[in-house]
Formats: structure tokens, sequence, C-alpha cells
């Protein structure tokens, strides 16, 4: 066997036993797997030599490498993919464990990013991995718009959508800025952006400034700017991420240290939050990418498993997940993120 394998239907009978026990007992220990201890696990009588011949056949296949020195084997990133999608065996949740995700997410009223904040640490924790989350820019109508002054020189800029989402913005507001202002902005926002996104309206609203058509004065006019510009600009949605020290663990050398903060580094940049944006938006069910299979790892060797959530319309709105090492404890992390997926988007709905 010289060419590289992308099936298990390539395999013969023997061939996927004991590629399976050890990929089964590499995830369970993080060593390398010998010949001696496959021949243990398998429900037949096979020697060990012919099991290292079969070990060879699968590495000169790309689905095994050999570490260092180490007699034994360990799967490839290929091999993991291959051993996820044909052979694992999804677990469930016991019914604790799904209570405690529903009391964890829950909140007071619907704020969007206090629930997803909620959802990213719970994953986190169960998980002892880190927690992600992706939430594309809402694209919602407004129902409401509200200026609630906080003092020393801030104010909270409130946004309900149609869907009832809530979401909130701090800005900076002039000094000695009275109640009546702030009421004077919401008003005049509110007549303009109800029933309408964002985007439909603030360059209708912005021209009306500049042309001075907006009755506003000049502290109402500057909090309604203040307003857009809370949410315009190149955001285009927000990333949570929680329990990145879990990643850290497990580090045994300099390296694996490095490629964990180059891995930090990619997720704070703005480039990677709209290239996970795009991978939510095409999402359907589970998602598992496992190291260099997505750009955004290759170099940390590191896997992603994300679910979408979605909104009372059943429009994907952005994904829940974890990120941690490609040797993590799959058949009980997917049905942990596809589980708060479904919790977030009740919620939400």
């Amino acid at each position: 066997m010289n060419k590289q394998i992308s099936t298990l239907s390539e395999l013969n009978d023997r061939f996927r036993d004991i590629f399976k026990s050890l990929v089964d007992a590499y995830l369970e220990t993080g060593e390398p797997v010998g010949s001696k201890t496959i021949s243990r696990l398998l429900n037949f009588s096979l020697s060990p030599a012919t099991i290292r011949g079969v070990m060879s056949d699968l590495e000169a296949a790309g689905l095994l490498m050999s570490p260092h020195t180490s007699a034994g084997r360990i799967p490839t990133e290929r091999g993991l993919k291959l051993f996820v999608d044909g052979f694992l065996e999804i677990g469930s949740l016991e019914k604790e464990e799904r209570h405690a995700i529903e009391a964890h997410c829950r909140t007071t009223g619907i704020n969007l990013e206090t629930v997803l904040t909620q959802a990213t640490t719970m994953l986190s924790g169960l998980s002892k991995c880190a927690g992600i989350v992706v939430a594309p820019k809402t694209e919602a109508p407004l129902k409401h718009i509200e200026f609630v002054h906080l003092g020393s020189g801030r104010a909270l800029v409130v946004m309900v959508t149609a869907d009832g989402t809530v979401e909130n913005r701090l800005i900076s507001v002039p000094p000695g800025t009275l109640p009546a202002a702030l009421i004077e902005a919401t008003n005049y926002l509110n007549a303009r952006l109800q029933g309408r996104t964002l985007e439909e309206a603030r360059s209708e609203i912005i021209s009306e400034m500049d042309s001075h058509k907006a009755q506003l004065d000049a502290v109402s006019s500057r909090l309604v700017a203040e307003g857009l510009a809370a949410w315009a600009g190149d955001k285009k949605g927000f990333l949570i991420v929680k329990g990145q020290a879990n990643l850290l663990e497990n580090i045994q050398a300099a390296e694996d240290l490095e490629r964990i903060r180059h891995l930090f580094a990619v997720l704070e940049a703005q480039e990677s939050m709209t290239k996970l944006l795009d991978l939510t938006e095409n999402a359907e069910g589970i998602q598992i990418y496992i190291g260099s299979e997505n750009e955004l790892f290759a170099l940390s060797g590191c896997s992603m498993i994300m679910a979408p959530y979605r909104n009372s319309d059943e429009k994907i709105i952005g994904a829940v997940g974890i990120i941690g090492p490609t040797r993590m404890n799959y058949a009980r992390i997917i049905p942990l993120v596809n589980y708060t997926s479904q919790v977030v988007s009740k919620l939400i709905g």
C-alpha cells in the first residue's frame, strides 16, 4: 500500500481493525502505540510482526507517523480525520449534564452577548479546552434604541432588534450632558430606525445631519453620531474565547508553547474573525476541523469543533464551539458542543 488513503472503504478489515485500535489507544493515552499494545486490544490473534507490517503500510498511506525514534505510531491529521468521520462512536450527554448546560446559559432577560459569554465559559469548563463563540453583526430590523445616562461622561446605548435581541454599547458623552439631550437623540433615532436595519438607515441619517436638516442641537447631534459609530465601521461581529489557559496545561516542549502563543495571536486578529464568520455562515450541523485542515490552526496543532445556532426564523446567526489539542475526546465533546448550540438557539429564538 503506497497511495494516500482518504476513505475507509480503501482499507480491508484487518487494516481497519488495527487502525481503529491504534487511534483509540492514542486518544486515551496520548502516547505512541506499538504492535504489542495493538495485539492485546484486538479481538483476534495476530502476531506483532504482522501488525508492524500493517502499521508500516498505514504509515506509507499517510494515516500514521512515527514520532522521533519511537517504535510506536500515532495518527496523522489525515488519519484522525478519517477516524472521526468513519469510526467515532458519539456518546450522549447525561440528563444532569443537559440540565447544567441549560442552567448555565440561561440569563434573566435576553441579552445576546451575555448568553453567548455564559455558553463559552460553560463549554470551556466541561471540555477542559478553550470555548469559542462567533457572532455576526446583527442584521435584524430594529425595534427600539435608547440612550441611558450613566454619569461620569458615559452613556449606554441599548439596541433592541425585532427578533428580541438586546445589545448594549458604552459611549462617551460631553460633560454636563442633560437628560433632555439623551431623550432627543433617542426619539430622533427611533423615528428613523424603527423597522429598518442599521445599515439601511445609517447613510440617510448621516446625510440629513451633514446637511443640517436634522432639527437637533449640537449635543444631541453628537450623541446620535456616537450611537451610530458604536455599531458602524469595520466591525463584522464579535468573537468570545474563554479558557485559553486549558490549552497550556499539557505543554511539554518550548515549540508547543510557541505554537499555542501563535494561536492566541491569530484569534485576536480581525482577519481571523472574518474567516471564522465565513465558516459560521456556511455551516450545517457540527463542523470538525483537525489541525492544518483549517488554515487558522495550521501552525498550532489544534482542532476546532463548532455547531451553528439559529434565530427564531431558523437562520444561522453564529456558532459555538471549542478549540483543543488534536488529541481530544471527540466522542464526548461533539455532543457537548451540539447540545449547547441547541440551547443557545432556543434561548435566542
